[in-house]
This record gives structure tokens, C-alpha cells and sequence, in this order.
């Protein structure tokens, strides 16, 4: 043993033997499976003025095995009574607690608990968590400035324990029944409707809810409030309501509306009845997660949720309709179907981001969602191509673990993977194949390879009556089927042997591609950055390849199974393009000469590749410089072409590999060469940016884009976007406010407003008054990006505190305070200071915490810097994150960045003389 696990034994056993007996070795981080809960009768009484809380649960259990002790778990509350009920009985129960489990266990005298039925009652109490979890304390404050509370939970993912002693993993699925205590001038939501509401002494009201359907504790929720609420019925008949604080109710007829759309969708999708009788949606204004899928009642950050049509931007209508298609997508991915433990979280959340956008491009297709979709795999490669990343299926078990499982991976990668089977099954037989997954296993509980069993062979699949999807002549008419059909239809196609090899080890392929007359020469090996990638493991995926040449657009297929593989083509081709679209989850290298071929192509013609396909060629070919298989030179020359470009996904992709370039060189001081870099990127897209309008006209794409473009030319001082910033800041400061200036471009003109003293007041002042949560993110936003380093070191502290800036707004704030260019290391410095407060607030291991230790630091790319952070890191302990993934993340890519330049300035600064006009203004 090394010195901590022999403190830790030793303490442990003379702890056990001194005080418990042999109790303590009883412990164990998972619940043992010989008790399961049948029904909750819950009762919970919030008093927002003492800003605690008290209740009562009555559990009927099923003793599966006979045990003396009952286990479950309970964090934090005070247990004052503990019973054991019968029809004519009921004896106090002991009860032992374990703060390291965060469990109890309940005993009586000698009595063995036989197989059968119990039921068990605990009394208990508690203050109001000051966190963003559990049943916790909220605040808002009124246009008159009153400050007004509120109580909601969030309970993902073992928090539930923290509100009301319970079986608090997702296997343990149980009915709830639940009550709420409240003061009149309040009224309280749950997950069910309100039955009947009870008068009681003290002028007290008790809210009688519904017993829900059986659903993991994770999913139950309450809120208690003054709230508002506005409501309609679905085609399918059920209630959906949308509540926000008084002042905001007029903001929510767009996420309702929405809301009724998606649901119906979904109804009819999945060919399943949505199985409550209402759907809540539910802003709450302290709230730290994006939004969360409780059963009948979905909560949401106000951002997330509430739109104006006269000041929310086209990227806030878009990103409320993700969220909400999200958010009930999961009523049957998660909630219907469950994974049986934390380890396969992406059969909750890969699905769901994954049906965002399946259900959004459906039902909104002038959103144009699609755009938006490669992003997603783009990030999740990011941090999948580290030797820190993980499986996305990976063994978790204690909570801190559990929560570093909501990361990229187990969303974004997730939802990536699951695309690239849907292309390769074909859609139809993808929708009949989760379909089925979701008839079977309603109410239950699932692993990995139960999805893969439902979407193999589901033609001759005969378990279940599949209605429509079997009899619209699919499986029956070869005439019906698409050329990727004859995948399923292989009598050896074994889905579960192919999604294995993604789902059960990390990382991703790289396909090298060689091409010599009409053979094609084909290798797989991992994409691996970093000093260590030449001594990886070897892994080996089944890829499905999708390929387009110059003589012919009809996408052709290939399962790559082996490490090296040949095909033919039928003629001589100029070019290849493999992983058309970026469909699959991997990245391409052309040897040979084939990105010279695909380069010349994209310069005479860059119209013969989609969108997506071009985007993908400037991901694939900069991520490629970063392991040493592409020169610099040669990525810099395929960004020439973006002269040309014009679609949002390739010039979007172009600034995302380009700008980071010239933010390393900043930490690094070196101003000449980064200045060098910023011409060319202005005069590279200099056509676009003049041809920009300061307006909200044309599609959604082009109007996210002309925010993208105008806040790069301002930020880079170019005068014909200054000026007009400037003009329109100062007529909207004179009207004080009043000014409606165009929703896609405010962002652009407040962040102008920000960079002086005077008009960084009078945005903090706009901030703290406006109504419309849009309209104070984007303030929010460009506050962050101004040049005054004491104004953003004040924020950062007043975000803290919470009463300026909503403390769940911080972790955001810390991040974009990191990349700016005068201020970036006051967010190092705030995060380190503060460390202790943080993992108190957002939870040790929690997504917030880990973006905040990435985000902050992924551009450091000096040796000085690494090791400053190292050495904060390493003085850690476990209580405090030692060990957490985000750490090791956030260290590699500083060693990627100090590696990255140490290999490609030189040759930058070769290229950039040869190929500059000068500077940017």
C-alpha cells in the first residue's frame, strides 16, 4: 500500500472495530440489491423564511434476500425518527449513518428482515441547500427591486439523498406519491398534477399530487414559488404549461408553443403515448444546470427558456428549441428507458442530444439545425483525441465520478456515434430498431447491449407488433430499400460487435487514405496528440466508410474491419473524399497527394463538396498538423480557399482552427507574429465581413453568422465596423436603453459600448434592471470582453457573492474573462483563489467545475505556465479534486499547445511572409 491506503485501512478497520462493530465493513458505494423500494409516500414542508425544511417519507419495500440491515441512502439530513410499520405494530428503528457513503442503515434490536413485504417511515429535516442541488434556495429580484425566494430541486444525479432519505440510484425505479406544505402567498408544482389542495391549522396548505409512474428518484422534482403560468393542450391531450416568475410570463408563449410541438412530435416518433397527463416547463432563475428532464416537470435556466420576438437573437430561439427538444426527448430516452447505472449515462444523454436534432430539423426546419450538428463531434474529438479521454461507456462508482460522466463524451461523442449508425443501418430501420428498444424495455432499466440487440435484425424481429414501421412494405420490398440497406440485411452484421468497438474503448480512428490508379489503400490507427501517441494501445475500431470522387457525388460504402484493407474503384479518379458529410466519427488523412488534389479542387471549385464535407477537410487536415502527419503549410494553404466561402460550417470551422493559433501567440507575447496571423484572417474573410449588414435580415444561418463576422472585425478594430458600433452604442446610451437596435448585431455594438469606463456602467446598470434574461447574457457577455482588467476583476467577485451576477453565470464568466487577451490572468488567478469556494458551490467533479478548469486553461502554451498549474493541481487532495479527469485534460493540452509551437512557429512565420498583405488594422 502506498501511504494514503494505509492511513485510510488502518483508520477504517479501528473505526469499525471500536465504535460499529462489523457494520462498517458492511458499507459499500452502491446499494446491495436485496431491498428494493416499491412506492414513496413523501411529504415535504419548505419554510423560505427560516430557509430550511422538514418531511416525511414512508417507503414500502420488497426484501428480495434476508439482511438484518436496511440500506439507503441520506446526505446531510437530520433523521429524528426512524419506524418500522405493521398492521399492528411499530418499532423504532436505529439508525447508522455513513457521511463517506452517504447512506444509513436501519436496524432493530435482533430482528432479521425476512424476504417479503415492509414499510418503513423516516422523519427528518434540513436547511436549504446554498448550492445549485438537492432542494435548494433560489432567489429573484422584482423591476421594484424586491428580493423574492424560492425553493426547487435538481436531483441528477445523486442528490435526491439530499432532500429525502431514499434508494438513490437509477436501478431502484419506484411510484412516488408526493405532498407539498406551503404558505398561501405561494403555490408549489411536482411531477403529477395537484389533486387536491388541504387547508391545515396555522393557515398552512398542503398540495396532494398524483402518484407518479414508476421512475428512478433522480427524476422526481418540486418547486415551491409565486410563479406564473400559461398553458395549452396537445394534439395528443396533454396539459402543457410553461411558469416563470410574474414579470416574465409574457416571454413564454414561444418555449409553450414549442413545447406542444415537440411533445406531439415525439408522440408520434416513437410510436408511444407520452405517458403523463401534463408536461410542465418550469425557468428557474438560479439555476446551474442547462436544463433537466424530471418527469412532468423539465426545468430550465430563464435563458434556456424564455424568448422575446423584439429582443431575443436567432441564436437564443435556437438554442431554446434544442434545449426543450432535448429536455423531452428524455421523457422516454432516460425517463421511459433508464440505464441501469451511471457507467452507460450516453443511453440518456447521447440520445437525447442526439434527437435534438433529429426532432428539431423535423419539426423547425428553417432553423437549419443541421449547420449546426458537425460542432458537436468537432468538440467531442477535442477531447477524445487525449490519452485522458474515456470510453464512453466507463465504470463509474463513486458521485464525483458519476458527475465527470456528464462531459462531451457521453453527449456530444454519444450523439456522434449514434448519427453515424443511423447513416449506417439507414434511418428507417435506426427509427424501427429504437423504437423496438423502447417498446421492450418501458419502465425499466438498460445496458449497452440491450440497444444494440434491438436494432439487430430487426426485419425478422417478431417480439413485438412494430404497427406502421412493419407494414409500410420496409422489410418486405427490396424496392423500398436504399443502397446502405444491404448492411442490415447481411445475415453477419452483428450491431453489437461494431458499436463495441466505440462505445467500450475511447478515442477514435484515423483512416489514412492512399490512392494509386484505381486502388485504394485504406489503414486505421488511433488519433492520439501528445508525446505518448507513438506507445498507444492497439486499438481497432469497425468503421463504416462513406466515400465521394470527382467522377461521381453517389455516396459508396465500406466496413473497414481490419487495419489495413484495399478497395477499387471502377476508373481513375482526381480526388477522393471519405467520410462524406462527416457522418462517421473519424478523421481522414490523404497521402499521397491526396490532399493536394482535394486542395486544387476546393480552389477551383469549392461548390463540388457540401458544406459539411468542406467544413470537415479544414477540421481534418488542422487536427492532423497537431500529431505531425500534415505539414503547417499545407493546412494554411487549404484555408485560402475561405476567400471564396460564404456557408456558416466551413467559415466557422476556419475561424475555430485559425483564432486559436494567434490566442497561444498571445499568452506568449509575441506581437508581431500573432499581428501577422490577424491580417491574414481579416483579409481571408474581409468579403464577407463588407458585405454584412447591420440588420436582422436572412436566413438563420446568415444571421448567426453576421453576429460571428461582426464582432471579429470590431474586436479587430477594423473602421468599418467600429464606427457604426460605436454610432449605434451611443444613440442606444442616449435613448437610455430605449433604442431597439437589431437583436443579431446588439452583442457586437454592447461589446464596442464595453471597452470604455462610461459605457461599462451604463451596461451594468442595463444589466441589473432589464427583464429579459436574452438580453442580459448578451450584456453579460460583452462586459467580459472589455480591456479594463480591474472592471472584470470586480465582477468576477461580485458573481461570486451572487447579487449583481447570478453566481450559476460565473463559471461562464471565469471563461471568457480567460480568453481575453488584457485580462486572462485574472481568471487563473480569481480560479485558484477562490478553488475551495467553487467546488463548494458547483460540487466537486460537476461539469461546471470541469469546464471552468479546461476552459481556463487551454491556452496556455508556455513551459513557466504548465508548471504553475501543475504545481496548484498537485497540492490538492482527493476531498478537494485530486484525480479529477478534467486536471489531466487541462494539463495535456497545455503540453499539446507547448509542443504544438515549439514545432509549427517557425513555419507559420515562413508562410505568413511569404503570403502576407500586411497587417490587420
Amino acid at each position: 500500500y502506498d501511504d494514503d491506503d494505509y492511513y485510510f485501512s488502518f483508520y477504517t478497520i479501528l473505526y469499525c472495530t471500536l465504535i460499529r462493530g462489523l457494520l462498517c465493513l458492511l458499507w459499500s458505494m452502491r446499494l446491495p440489491d436485496s431491498v428494493k423500494p416499491l412506492h414513496y409516500d413523501l411529504l415535504i414542508h419548505p419554510n423560505l423564511t427560516s430557509l430550511s425544511f422538514s418531511g416525511a417519507v414512508q417507503i414500502q419495500l420488497d426484501v428480495l434476500q434476508e439482511t438484518r440491515h436496511i440500506f439507503l441512502h441520506s446526505k446531510s439530513l437530520e433523521i429524528s425518527r426512524a419506524l418500522l410499520l405493521g398492521s399492528r405494530y411499530q418499532h423504532l428503528l436505529q439508525v447508522q449513518e455513513s457521511e463517506a457513503f452517504e447512506q444509513i442503515a436501519l436496524s432493530y434490536e435482533n430482528f432479521t428482515f425476512s424476504t417479503g413485504l415492509y414499510v418503513i417511515r423516516l422523519e427528518f429535516s434540513a436547511n436549504l441547500s446554498e448550492s445549485f442541488h438537492g432542494f435548494y434556495k433560489g432567489t429573484y429580484r422584482t423591476s421594484s427591486g424586491e428580493v423574492r425566494t424560492l425553493a426547487s430541486t435538481q436531483f441528477e444525479a445523486t442528490h435526491a439523498r439530499s432532500a429525502f432519505p431514499c434508494f438513490d440510484e437509477p436501478a431502484f425505479k419506484a411510484n412516488f406519491s408526493i405532498r407539498v406544505r406551503r404558505e398561501p402567498r405561494h403555490i408549489s408544482i411536482s411531477n403529477m398534477p395537484n389533486l387536491k389542495t388541504v387547508e391545515l391549522a396555522g393557515g398552512l396548505l398542503e398540495d396532494q399530487y398524483d402518484v407518479t409512474v414508476k421512475m428512478s428518484t433522480y427524476l422526481v422534482a418540486f418547486i415551491v414559488c409565486d410563479f406564473l403560468s400559461i398553458s395549452r393542450r396537445s394534439q395528443h391531450g396533454v396539459e402543457i404549461s410553461v411558469y416563470t416568475v410574474p414579470e416574465k410570463i409574457s416571454q413564454a408563449e414561444y418555449a409553450l408553443n414549442t413545447a406542444v410541438t415537440l411533445l406531439d412530435f415525439y408522440d408520434d416518433y416513437f410510436n408511444i403515448p407520452y405517458p403523463l397527463p401534463k408536461q410542465d416547463l418550469a425557468a428557474i432563475p438560479d439555476f446551474q444546470s442547462g436544463a433537466m428532464e424530471n418527469w412532468g416537470l423539465t426545468t430550465y435556466r430563464e435563458s434556456g427558456l424564455l424568448f422575446d420576438p423584439e429582443r431575443s437573437s436567432t441564436s437564443d430561439k435556437l438554442g431554446i428549441t434544442k434545449v426543450i427538444a432535448h429536455e423531452l426527448a428524455h421523457q422516454w430516452f432516460g425517463n421511459l428507458v433508464t440505464m441501469q447505472w451511471w457507467n452507460d449515462l450516453w443511453l440518456n444523454e447521447g440520445f437525447a442530444k442526439f434527437m435534438e436534432f433529429v426532432s428539431v430539423n423535423l419539426t423547425y426546419p428553417e432553423l437549419q439545425v443541421d449547420d449546426y450538428f458537425l460542432e458537436k463531434c468537432f468538440t467531442a474529438m477535442g477531447v477524445d483525441s487525449l490519452s485522458s479521454s474515456h470510453p464512453i461507456s466507463t465504470p463509474v462508482e463513486n458521485p464525483a465520478q458519476i458527475r465527470e460522466m456528464f462531459d462531451d463524451v457521453s453527449y456530444q461523442k454519444g450523439a456522434c456515434v449514434l448519427n453515424m449508425l443511423r447513416d449506417f443501418l439507414t434511418p428507417e430501420v435506426f427509427k424501427i430498431g429504437i423504437i423496438r428498444y423502447l417498446k421492450k424495455h418501458s419502465y425499466q432499466n438498460t445496458v449497452n447491449s440491450d440497444l444494440w440487440y434491438s436494432l439487430t435484425n430487426v426485419c425478422q424481429s417478431d417480439d413485438l407488433d412494430l404497427g406502421r414501421l412493419k407494414e409500410d412494405g420496409f422489410c418486405s420490398d427490396s424496392k423500398t430499400r436504399t443502397s446502405a440497406s444491404k448492411w442490415f440485411m447481411e445475415d453477419d452484421l452483428d450491431v453489437r460487435e461494431i458499436m463495441d468497438t466505440w462505445t467500450l474503448q475511447e478515442g477514435f480512428p484515423l483512416i489514412t487514405v492512399e490512392v494509386k490508379g484505381r486502388e485504394v489503400r485504406l489503414k486505421q490507427e488511433r488519433f492520439l496528440k501528445g508525446a505518448e501517441s507513438a506507445n498507444h494501445p492497439n486499438f481497432l475500431w469497425k468503421v463504416p466508410l462513406t466515400y465521394i470522387t470527382s467522377g461521381s457525388s453517389s455516396v459508396q460504402r465500406f466496413l473497414l474491419k481490419t487495419r489495413h484493407d484495399v478497395l477499387y474503384l471502377p476508373a481513375e479518379v482526381e480526388w477522393v473524399k471519405f467520410n462524406v458529410d462527416m457522418r462517421g466519427y473519424y478523421i481522414v488523412h490523404y497521402a499521397a497527394g491526396g490532399w493536394d488534389a482535394l486542395i486544387r479542387q476546393l480552389q477551383l471549385n469549392h461548390t463540388v463538396f457540401s458544406g459539411n464535407d468542406r467544413a470537415s477537410l479544414i477540421h481534418n487536415i488542422f487536427q492532423l498538423v497537431s500529431i505531425g502527419k500534415v505539414p503547417l503549410d499545407l493546412a494554411l494553404s487549404l484555408s485560402q480557399y475561405l476567400s471564396s466561402e460564404s456557408e456558416i460550417m466551413p467559415v466557422t470551422q476556419g475561424f475555430s482552427e485559425l483564432v486559436p493559433l494567434y490566442k497561444l501567440m498571445e499568452k506568449r507575447d509575441m506581437a508581431a507574429l500573432e499581428n501577422q496571423l490577424k491580417g491574414y484572417l481579416v483579409n481571408v474573410f474581409r468579403r464577407l465581413i463588407d458585405a454584412q449588414s447591420w440588420s436582422d435580415d436572412g436566413s438563420v444561418s446568415e444571421r448567426m453568422l453576421r453576429n460571428y463576422l461582426l464582432l471579429f472585425a470590431c474586436v479587430r478594430r477594423l473602421p468599418a465596423c467600429v464606427g457604426p458600433a460605436q454610432r449605434l452604442f451611443r444613440q442606444w446610451k442616449e435613448s437610455d436603453g430605449a433604442l431597439r437596435l437589431a437583436a443579431d448585431v446588439r452583442l457586437v455594438v454592447y461589446t464596442e459600448g464595453a471597452r470604455t469606463e462610461e459605457g461599462w456602467d451604463f451596461l451594468l446598470e442595463k444589466h441589473g434592471s432589464t427583464m429579459y434574461p436574452s438580453e442580459r447574457s448578451q450584456i453579460k457577455a460583452a462586459l467580459s470582453y472589455s480591456p479594463l482588467p480591474h472592471k472584470l476583476e470586480w465582477l468576477m467577485e461580485k458573481g461570486l457573492e451572487g447579487e449583481i451576477l447570478k453566481t450559476h453565470e460565473l463559471p461562464s464568466l471565469i471563461i471568457s474573462v480567460s480568453k481575453n487577451p488584457t485580462a486572462y490572468r485574472l481568471a487563473w488567478d480569481f480560479l485558484t483563489a477562490n478553488w475551495q469556494k467553487l467546488v463548494k458551490k458547483f460540487d466537486l467533479g460537476s461539469s461546471a467545475i470541469s469546464r471552468m478548469v479546461v476552459g481556463v486553461t487551454n491556452q496556455y502554451s508556455t513551459q513557466e505556465k504548465l508548471e504553475e498549474v501543475q504545481s496548484f493541481f498537485g497540492s490538492l487532495d482527493e476531498s478537494t479534486g485530486a484525480g479529477l479527469r478534467s486536471i489531466q485534460q487541462a494539463l495535456q493540452n497545455i503540453q499539446e499547445n507547448i509542443r504544438w509551437m515549439d514545432q509549427n512557429v517557425p513555419v507559420l512565420q515562413d508562410w505568413l511572409n511569404r503570403h502576407s498583405t500586411g497587417p490587420a488594422l
